[in-house]
């Protein structure tokens, strides 16, 4: 039979590792409460575009590829908030993924090019991001605001002209829907297909009308060839 003096002392190495194991714990999570306070401040040196404090953190070893409490890439982040020396710091570091989605599908490219950004979509596309995206690309999201200059360079770059998102929907019907008239027009003369539908079987002409947009309905109701009209003028001239 063991010794009281020999359980006491068992008790208390217990108890001893016990304290340790919580203090153990305790250490983790203010760890780990650090970390997310260094995480919350560089989000915020990203969004108000601190390239002092963003180039300091690259330089001590920050990830590029960092992703933010809400799930968003920093490069993403940067895009989005038009922090563009903050963007070219992190587009120039090593291994950086530009073309890093967030949760919504969205890369750096996509906003720079949803915000008109011409020199950051310049400066991503010269670093190698993916002009053509598969499924909702850059060109869509230029087209939705009307930002032609954008449109006119990913175009140069190549960019597909009838790129389809996953429901079919292409960059002249979010023109049409936003009532761009003269992103219309320069998606048509660079030969973008008005006569394409959507999943719902829904043309650049039909989402001009139901969004009451009228000078895209004007454009292209002139432009878009039906079922026994004669062909367009456009059409007729991209025959010759």
């Amino acid at each position: 039979m063991k010794s009281i003096k020999y359980l006491s002392k068992q008790c208390a190495m217990g108890a001893v590792l016990r304290t340790l194991a919580v203090a153990g714990g305790l250490g983790v999570l203010a760890a780990a409460s650090a970390h997310a306070e260094s995480l919350d401040g560089i989000v915020k040196a990203v969004k108000f575009d601190d390239i002092k404090d963003i180039s300091k953190q690259l330089k001590n070893g920050l990830d590029p590829n960092t992703i933010a409490p809400n799930g968003d890439p920093l490069i993403v982040v940067a895009a989005r908030e038009k922090s563009d020396q903050v963007a070219a710091a992190l587009a120039a570091a090593p291994n950086v993924d530009l073309d890093k989605e967030d949760k919504a599908g969205e890369n750096a490219l996509m906003l720079a090019a949803l915000n008109g950004d011409l020199p950051l979509v310049k400066l991503l596309v010269d670093k190698g991001a993916e002009v053509s995206k598969k499924g909702w690309a850059p060109l869509h999201y230029a087209a939705t605001n009307g930002n032609d200059d954008v449109v006119k360079y990913l175009l140069d770059k190549s960019a597909y002209i009838d790129a389809a998102s996953p429901n079919g929907t292409t960059p002249l019907m979010m023109a049409a829907r936003g009532n761009h008239g003269p992103t219309v027009t320069l998606l048509l003369d660079q030969g973008a297909d008005p006569a394409l539908k959507n999943q719902l079987g829904i043309t650049a002409l039909d989402f001009a009308k139901h969004y009451n947009a009228p000078d895209a309905t004007a454009i292209l109701s002139k432009r878009t060839v039906r079922i026994g009209d004669a062909p367009a003028p456009n059409a007729q001239k991209s025959a010759k």
